[in-house]
């Protein structure tokens, strides 16, 4: 009998049970290969899976369709019609025999490893989108055992938007787990960084991304266009009226993201292939209305000679070639619109005070490029422990109307927020310290930055001690140009509270007492020494 995938009735599975059993299949499996070739692997085989249920639960709503309009899906020349080469109007691709979900999970186990290949190809043939999403022969070229390949395919099918949150993103969330939990130096990797949901939901939050173009130059897996277009959507309903477009050095991470994309029905370009932002910026001469992103911290290795003279640092100086960080700044100014753009963007805490930098980081409060900086707690990311900031550049902050909120002129103003007590919310069941910021606390967060960017605050008294300050130029000039927010925002010390009259009468009153009673004491001490003949001199 054929074996069916995942039902509908099913109870919901956990997915990180099932990436835990593919990891320990794939730990002991002959030939599984390194560790980027085992995380490839897990995701192309979730690849096939997600992309094979979209394509079922399309064809079911083809024939539902039919059957609402008075035709019968079963009628050959129906079925010749409607099915043999279907349309679908939301995203799902039209999947060749071999390349269906059905087909596979019904394989032998023998025969595996080939149909899957065949099934990568029969997807590469038909689908420009999803052309260059994964690499042919994966499967053969590794040649799992029979056992192995049929176990971790069993596995693999468990994974089911019917059973698991339909919103999540699942390329993103198999390419953390594998991040984390396959290799011991993952932390380490150039460029090997998730953005967990969260943070992403944050920066779009705060910049509101609803329209327009994207850009993230250091795009990973793609997760911050998946995450951005899921608040897109519970805002407006449609990803029509933004289009994203980014970058992605890394090959195997680059074809993570046109897969990721293609599977969500978002439009995109991501370049012809992957390539360094630096050395071959594929979107040269485009400019953005929002860019977030994510870079790799403190990136070393980044320069090249032919960068010397740079138009993107053209008006500054060049940024060191130890560190990326101001690199990575200059070069998402350059593509944001003159008149209009916003970027929020990561970047380890020490790009606020650097000392070989000062002089780009002065220019660039002095051209007012910097609205807001957001010292975030630090246990917020798996794969490192480095605190990070939310830097959020705005070309206009003159003022006028937003998003339907009307914002007053912020010109030489800047809003410094620092997070790093949000900590409460731990998340259970990871192998390190790790906390997450809830919805609530995110709208606090935006709010903030929103209420002080409105019409009618003011700016020179909007503080809050401990939680955020607005600063002038002129202070932060006074400050050296450093853009630390503990520099700005008021810390309390909390044993001045203290009401020191009060304190010290109790203080005193307690060492009357003790003396009191020591003094008894020795008084019961002598009579004790008299009574047997003693005496104490």
């Amino acid at each position: 009998m054929a074996k069916k995938a995942s039902k509908t009735s099913e109870k919901a599975i956990n997915l990180d049970s099932i990436l835990f059993n593919c990891r320990d299949i794939l730990r002991a499996a002959r030939n599984s290969g390194s560790f980027f070739e085992k995380r490839d692997m897990m995701l192309t085989l979730v690849f096939l899976r997600f992309i094979g249920e979209k394509y079922e639960d399309g064809v079911e709503k083809l024939r539902q369709t039919l059957i609402d309009q008075g035709l019968d899906p079963d009628d050959e020349n129906i079925r010749a019609a409607f099915f043999d080469d279907a349309t679908f109007t939301d995203g799902t691709y039209n999947l060749p025999p071999e390349a269906r979900w059905s087909t596979i999970i019904n394989t032998p186990a023998p025969k595996l490893n080939v149909a899957l290949d065949t099934a990568l190809h029969g997807i590469a043939t038909s689908s420009k989108d999803l052309k260059g999403c994964f690499v042919e022969g994966t499967f053969t070229t590794r040649n799992l055992g029979a056992n192995d390949i049929k176990k971790l395919v069993d596995e693999v099918n468990k994974i089911s938007h019917k059973t698991l949150d339909k919103e999540i993103d699942l390329i993103g969330r198999v390419y953390e787990y594998f991040l984390k939990e396959f290799a011991v130096n993952a932390t380490k990797e150039e460029g090997e960084f998730y953005t967990p949901h969260d943070v992403v939901q944050l920066i779009a939050t705060m910049i509101e991304p609803y329209d327009g173009t994207l850009y993230d130059p250091c795009c990973g897996s793609g997760g911050m266009f998946i995450q951005s277009a899921e608040l897109v959507k519970l805002r407006q309903g449609d990803l029509n009226g933004i289009n994203v477009y980014g970058q992605e050095k890394d090959a195997a991470t680059y074809r993570l993201a046109k897969m990721n994309l293609a599977l969500r029905g978002i439009s995109h370009n991501l370049g012809e292939t992957n390539d360094s932002s630096f050395t071959h910026d594929l979107h040269k001469g485009l400019y953005f209305s929002y860019c977030m992103a994510n870079p790799p911290f403190n990136l070393k290795g980044w320069y090249d000679d032919n960068l010397k003279n740079d138009p993107r640092w053209a008006d500054y100086v060049t940024p060191p070639d130890s560190n990326a960080n101001y690199a990575w700044i200059l070069h998402i100014l350059s593509h944001l619109k003159p008149r209009d753009g916003v970027a929020g963007f990561l970047l380890a805490n020490g790009a606020l005070n650097d000392s070989d930098t000062i002089e780009i980081r002065r220019k660039l409060i002095q051209n007012d490029k910097v609205e807001a900086i957001v010292v975030l707690p630090r246990e917020l990311f798996i794969t490192t422990d480095i605190s990070v900031t939310l830097w959020i550049l705005n070309q206009n902050k003159r003022g006028g109307l937003y998003h339907g909120r009307q914002l007053r002129n912020r010109e030489y103003e800047f809003l410094f927020m620092d997070l790093r007590t949000w900590t409460e919310n731990p998340v259970k069941n990871e192998n390190k310290k790790k906390v997450h910021l809830t919805t609530e606390q995110i709208k606090s967060a935006a709010d903030i930055y929103h209420f002080w960017q409105a019409e009618g605050t003011d700016g020179s008294r909007y503080e809050v001690p401990e939680l955020y300050r607005s600063v002038s130029m002129d202070e932060i000039e006074k400050k050296n140009w450093a853009l630390t927010p503990s520099k700005y925002i008021e810390f309390i010390d909390h044993d001045l509270e203290i009401d020191y009259p009060v304190e010290m009468a109790r203080i005193q009153k307690e060492m009357q007492e003790i003396m009191a009673a020591e003094k008894q004491s020795q008084k019961m001490l002598e009579e004790a020494f008299r009574g047997i003949g003693y005496g104490i001199d």
